[in-house]
């Protein structure tokens, strides 16, 4: 196992901006870091560059303490597992497995007990004369994760290595890992776009914007305390509600929103109003003193047990996560409450998280 530091780590495809402008980033020895972003945002060429696919243009990036700027792939110690799977389909399951390590002229009992231990930790004991067209989408997968076991890396990387499963074997492999995780306690840098699987996985998530570090930290921390508006539109599902509201220093308003709060001066006039969807209640299951808003249903998701409810007032719109008992309809105008203490405030130019307003009247904002 190692540690991974990003030292002011650029990255530049000729002369154009930056696609990594300059990274900050230290990955604890043993932790499963989770890269996450939009598409485009640069995860994957971060995990290019810790396997040695990309070069740095500046910076340095240390591995288990030693510099490896210069120092090639195959002598960095690290196991890879692709979007792709990458298997040989000529051979078979336990062929693949082993192939790394009859490169390297492992022994050939070592290669044999190795991959078997390994097959069996993954459930392909059975398969391990079977060829990849033969096998099922999850187990392709796994025989990719069981090539990068075997080999015993100090590091392991995975560039959004359940895209190209359906759900069932996304919730079934993303298991898979967690548990190879807690037994092996290998450092591993995880890449996707999910957020979920960014929640579910990851010991701390790195999220990423245009090659910028937004904020790290566990899934907890970002769930709950997000930095900027970014941040906060990009975890949960659905994400937090952010509405642009007009402070008169005497409270938040818009079309959907109004929200009587005091210790607003000084703040701005144009503040971004949040609020997650789970902390918008029907009225009758909130106090009487929390403040309310009002919209036209525009949507509702119905997904069993609880319904997604799309609310609309003018330009503003919001998400609420409500139990599924009530009977809505498109169309007709909702009023929801939500407690005053659970609301995020952002500065409306810079987007950044306001943290510090008076609390009166017992009126609070995260």
């Amino acid at each position: 196992m190692a540690s991974i530091e990003f030292n002011g780590i650029t990255k530049h495809y000729g002369d154009g901006p930056a696609t990594v402008p300059g990274l900050d980033l230290h990955i604890r020895d043993g932790e499963f870091m989770v890269l996450v972003g939009p598409s485009g945002c640069g995860k994957s060429t971060v995990l290019r560059m810790i396997a040695g696919l990309e070069t740095i243009t500046s910076g340095d990036l240390f591995i288990g303490g030693h510099r490896v700027n210069d120092l090639p792939p195959k002598d960095r110690d690290i196991a890879m597992v692709f979007q792709n799977y990458a298997l040989y389909p000529h051979m078979t399951v336990f062929e693949n497995m082993a192939f790394g390590l009859r490169v390297r002229h492992a022994p050939k009992l070592a290669i044999e007990r190795r991959v078997r231990e390994t097959a069996e930790s993954l459930g392909l004991t059975d398969f391990l004369q079977r060829k990849p067209g033969q096998l099922s989408g999850g187990q392709c997968q796994r025989v990719a994760l069981g090539r990068a076991m075997v080999r015993d890396p100090q590091v392991f990387l995975f560039d959004e290595p359940l895209s190209n499963l359906d759900a069932e074997l996304r919730v079934q492999m993303r298991a898979y890992i967690h548990r190879l995780h807690r037994e092996y306690g290998t450092t591993s840098v995880y890449v996707t776009h999910d957020q979920v699987e960014a929640m579910t996985l990851g010991t701390r998530i790195a999220i990423l914007n245009q090659g910028r570090l937004m904020q790290v930290g566990s899934p907890l921390e970002l769930y709950n305390d997000p930095y900027n508006t970014f941040v906060a539109s990009f975890m949960g599902s659905p994400p937090m509600n952010l509405v642009p509201v007009r402070n008169t220093g005497s409270g938040l308003f818009n079309e959907l929103v109004k929200l009587p709060l005091e210790g607003l001066d000084g703040l701005g006039s144009a503040l971004v109003f949040g609020v997650r969807p789970e902390k918008l209640l029907h009225t009758e299951r909130a106090p009487a003193h929390w403040p309310r808003l009002r919209g036209a249903i525009e949507l509702v998701e119905s997904l069993g047990a609880e319904r997604l409810v799309h609310l609309r007032a003018g330009d503003s719109k919001v998400i609420a996560r409500l139990p599924g008992m009530h009977l809505l309809t498109p169309g007709e105008s909702l009023e929801l409450a939500f407690d005053p203490a659970a609301v995020y405030l952002f500065d409306g130019d810079s987007q950044q998280r306001i943290r510090h307003i008076d609390r009166r009247a017992g009126v609070g904002v995260c």
